[in-house]
């Protein structure tokens, strides 16, 4: 779910040390959209580590004070013991368990002598806890089980490969991470769904590694390093399922597998003395909340706005609806005839599929034997996006990389699926992370921005931040060059409801279901741009967010496929393969699977159904007047 960065230089490489500053700044400037969480650096010599770690994104990171005076300060000791060879690792991190504001939990994470970054989810990590009682658990973080397994099992004889190997034997979930450990030159990369690349120049003295294979074809283009390093290799994933090990004092890669006890490379000679950590801790206390005074105005303004929310549960009792569906009168654009049959049920068209064989043929050309990806899938953590991974790797036999893009409101159970499903299937999972923090404040100014005028067209500015994950996919198509896109959305689940209590009526039997005519795309945005001349509380810092996503999901082209589109949407089938195959997590309190990965779904069906019930909508006393 993070970003995992860093290179290597050895004693004989020509690379101008006075440059690794600048060159860690590129690599966490690129790697930046993993998570903007948190961010922590380390850089390491044979006898010392120097840590530095904050609860801000990478960007501010590397503007600070304290990175440059780590960096002059390694420098300094550096050269004073002899230029020996060093690592610089880095993380952008984009959490997901434990708060980024306790300074233990951010990356890289330090325990029994070893230091760790980690990319993914342990979503078995509790039961680890419980299963090995003799470990005591300090932070919140995940991360920590991995280190505290790998300690055991040096404590009971094994080398640190080993040891590592038989930590991931217990490990559930995609996860990735780069260990160092205080007495042994060598770094640990290791990763069960292939979330890592590495690169060696062609003279063997410069070594880099990262999340994806993008931010190293990007770093070998810059000039530092085309400068410094002339020539690297070829780009190399580390397969799903595989780790190397990395001799710091010579650089040599040694592959080995998880699964295998054949392939195990020798353990490295401890260092003379242990490599000393300092961890840069912050000056300031942690834990201070600066949120209090937005809470009470947020309670302020829903003390004020009690009448809009209130449940009158006597009017929608007296709602009339549908004999044969569910629909009440206040649903925009709703008519009933002489049965007491709905418009929507009257004008019903069954879907046609396209068909497997229609799949197929369409897959067919993108095909890579190779193993290499030839297809992306867009993921929420969600049944339907779920199921679509599983159906496109398993029984399409295509070679998937799943994308995410989080932007604050995926749940924690939807991000504990994804890692379970990413890693039974041995996939790639590309996250890019929006600036989680600013989405949620936007998010605050909306509401309380709504609550001062409510109106049920507005509903959907909530959920704004979201809209750019069709821009991000483009992107990612780019970046890959990877033309096939699946986008597997339920088509059973349609919401135009939500664009129809602004006044448009694009409802019906259409099979585009997220787009508008060129006509209501421009009465739309008029309809946006009149309530916030209204309500000029929607005039704050989201509007430019606001306006990326309108064009993101309005007027972008969407030349990508939905699955549901080939093959029939079946519930009970989607739920039985995710429960049965991959341990697919259901949420604790209710019993449905519906948008238990979507963070904001309650909250404006909470205000659909206390607002649209209760209040009948002026499209719909328009239409009772016709």
């Amino acid at each position: 779910m993070c970003g995992i960065l860093g290179f290597a230089i050895s004693r004989d490489s020509l690379f101008n040390r006075d440059n690794t500053q600048a060159l860690m700044s590129r690599f966490f400037t690129f790697s930046e959209s993993r998570g903007k969480d948190a961010s922590g650096v380390a850089l390491a010599d044979p006898k010392r580590v120097f840590v530095l770690k904050r609860p801000v994104r990478a960007g501010t990171l590397i503007r600070s004070r304290e990175y440059d005076s780590m960096f002059g300060s390694f420098r300094t000791l550096w050269r004073s013991s002899g230029r020996g060879p060093f690592v610089a690792m880095g993380h952008a991190r984009m959490v997901t368990n434990g708060t980024a504001d306790r300074h233990e939990n951010n990356q890289p994470v330090i325990k029994d002598g070893l230091l760790g970054f980690h990319n993914g989810i342990v979503v078995n990590d509790g039961c680890l806890w419980s299963e090995f009682p003799t470990l005591e658990r300090h932070y919140e973080v995940d991360t920590e089980i991995i280190l505290s397994l790998v300690a055991y099992y040096r404590k009971e004889g094994h080398s640190l490969t080993d040891a590592v190997v038989e930590t991931f034997r217990h490990l559930q979930g995609a996860n990735s991470i780069a260990l160092l450990a205080e007495d042994i030159n060598a770094l640990i990369l290791v990763t069960t769904n292939g979330s890592l690349y590495y690169t060696r120049s062609l003279s063997g003295g410069e070594f880099l590694y990262a999340s994806e294979r993008y931010f190293l074809e990007r770093m070998i283009k810059v000039p530092l390093v085309k400068q410094d390093i002339y020539k690297v290799s070829p780009i190399i994933q580390v397969a799903p399922g595989q780790g190397i090990a990395v001799s710091l004092d010579t650089l040599q890669v040694q592959p080995f597998s998880l699964a295998s006890m054949n392939d195990r490379p020798p353990d490295f000679p401890a260092l003379s003395t242990l490599r000393v950590i300092h961890d840069l801790k912050p000056p300031f206390a942690e834990g201070q909340s600066t949120t209090h005074h937005k809470v009470s105005a947020a309670k302020k303004i829903l003390l004020e706005s009690e009448g809009t929310l209130s449940i009158d549960r006597k009017a929608i009792a007296a709602l009339r609806r549908c004999s044969r569906c569910v629909l009440p009168e206040t649903f925009p654009f709703i008519r009933f005839d002489d049965e007491g049959v709905c418009s929507y049920c009257r004008n019903y068209l069954s879907r046609v599929l396209k068909g497997e064989d229609a799949l197929r043929n369409l897959i067919q050309p993108f095909r890579k034997e190779s193993g290499e990806p030839d297809c992306i899938v867009a993921v929420s953590g969600g049944r339907d996006s779920s199921y679509g991974l599983h159906y496109v790797k398993k029984e399409l036999g295509m070679n998937p990389v799943a994308y995410t893009y989080d932007w604050g409101m995926v749940t924690d159970l939807a991000r504990r699926n994804i890692s379970r499903i990413c890693g039974k299937l041995g996939i790639e999972h590309i996250l890019i992370s929006a600036d989680i923090r600013k989405k949620r404040e936007n998010i605050r100014k909306n509401v309380l921005a709504w609550l001062k005028k409510p109106d049920l067209g507005t509903v959907p500015i909530f959920m704004a931040g979201d809209k750019q994950f069709f821009f991000y996919a483009s992107m990612l198509r780019r970046q890959m060059r990877i033309p096939l896109i699946f986008f597997n959305m339920n088509p059973m689940e349609r919401t135009d409801f939500k664009t129809a209590f602004t006044g448009i009526n694009e409802n019906g039997a259409k099979d585009v279901f997220w787009n508008l005519s060129p006509l209501n795309k421009v009465k739309l945005g008029l309809y946006y741009s009149k309530q916030f001349l209204r309500n000029p509380a929607y005039l704050n810092a989201s509007l430019f967010d606001t306006f990326f996503a309108f064009v993101s999901y309005y007027l972008l082209p969407k030349d990508f496929h939905v699955l549901y589109d080939y093959i029939r949407w079946d519930e009970k089938r989607l739920e039985e393969v995710l429960v049965r195959e991959y341990g697919w997590e259901r949420a604790a309190d209710i019993e449905t699977t519906w948008r238990i990965g979507d963070g904001t779904a309650s909250f404006y069906n909470y205000i659909y159904y206390r607002v649209a019930q209760t209040r009948i909508h002026h499209m719909v006393l328009r239409d009772h007047q016709h």
